[in-house]
């Protein structure tokens, strides 16, 4: 079934195709003979009741350098198209979230992955909260006085942004570093928001594990392992991805996971797990995909576009 699928992503001539999952989900697309089009989140207007975006009609190939050609500039009306793939890396914030209540005026009768008011809802370290019991030691806050009782008790800590994305000013602090005061005074002073804090799970140098599940069901994951200079494991960071069989913990958390995911219309999603503990769920451009497929895995792409296919002529 051919349908009529428009992108909301970032600049198409930056992205690294090698591991970029909403370029997979674009050859996926542009092999089954959907309609593809093209614009970026600044191009996204709001017409009296029409959803309107400026873009174009996108081709892409698998080619470094050369793997993707604009045709046809043109506004379309987001509400005659059948599927909006929301994929735009965050930062979570004020921007991002606006396009989430504009593709909300559409979605379902132009079916939005995933569903943009749940992303709204649900951003990375803070959906994650839901589950508590599966997570490490945790604390969300603003006071130096909070984090250094924290540090007290666990010893060796991380501290992150809580809508960051991708590892992101991600900071391990040991019992005896004398920059906490500093490193959260300077968390104070960027951030309007709280802060993150986190007991350092030293599995990590082994890999952090990113599980992806497809409509609440494990589609696949890989193995992040940190650079030996390096504390955080994102693969653009230096980590390196390597294939994982998941262990029964895995499955008791994404058991626990998907029935919630799937409630939500969380389709595509990636959690991070180290060691016996889920540290992230990712739902706003969740990656991954070429690399599962890479070592021998499911065809994650082909995966999500079943299930878009399926609920769109439903």
């Amino acid at each position: 079934m051919a349908l009529k699928v428009a992108f909301q992503m970032d600049p198409i001539d930056r992205i690294d195709i090698r591991g970029d999952s909403t370029f997979a989900l674009l050859l996926e697309a542009q092999s089954r003979g959907h309609d593809i089009f093209y614009y970026t989140p600044q191009n996204l207007a709001l017409r009296n009741d029409e959803l309107m975006a400026h873009g174009h009609t996108l081709s892409v190939e698998d080619k470094r350098g050369d793997h993707y050609k604009l045709t046809d500039p043109r506004t379309v009306d987001l509400g005659d198209l059948d599927v909006v793939q929301l994929r735009q890396d965050p930062p979570f914030d004020m921007s991002y979230i606006t396009t989430t209540h504009l593709l909300e005026r559409i979605h379902p009768e132009t079916f939005v992955v995933n569903d943009p008011a749940h992303v709204r809802n649900a951003p990375e370290k803070v959906f994650v909260l839901d589950f508590l019991d599966l997570m490490p030691p945790t604390m969300v806050t603003r006071s130096l006085d909070d984090v250094k009782a924290f540090r007290a008790e666990h010893k060796d800590i991380v501290i992150k942004p809580l809508y960051g994305n991708g590892g992101e000013a991600v900071f391990r602090l040991k019992q005896d570093d004398t920059n906490l005061a500093s490193l959260v005074e300077l968390f104070q002073l960027m951030l309007r928001e709280p802060f993150m804090v986190q007991q350092y799970r030293s599995e990590v140098r082994a890999g952090d594990r990113r599980i992806i599940l497809v409509d609440g069901e494990i589609a696949g994951a890989i193995n992040r392992v940190p650079a030996k200079d390096e504390t955080r494991s994102n693969m653009h960071i230096g980590g390196t991805p390597t294939p994982v069989e998941l262990t029964a913990r895995d499955h008791e958390i994404c058991d626990r996971l998907g029935p919630e995911l799937k409630k939500r219309g969380l389709i595509f999603v990636g959690i991070d797990v180290i060691g016996d503990y889920l540290t992230e769920i990712n739902v706003t451009s969740p990656t991954g995909i070429r690399e599962v497929k890479q070592f021998g895995g499911n065809d994650i792409a082909a995966m999500i576009w079943d299930v878009v296919e399926a609920r769109v002529s439903g």
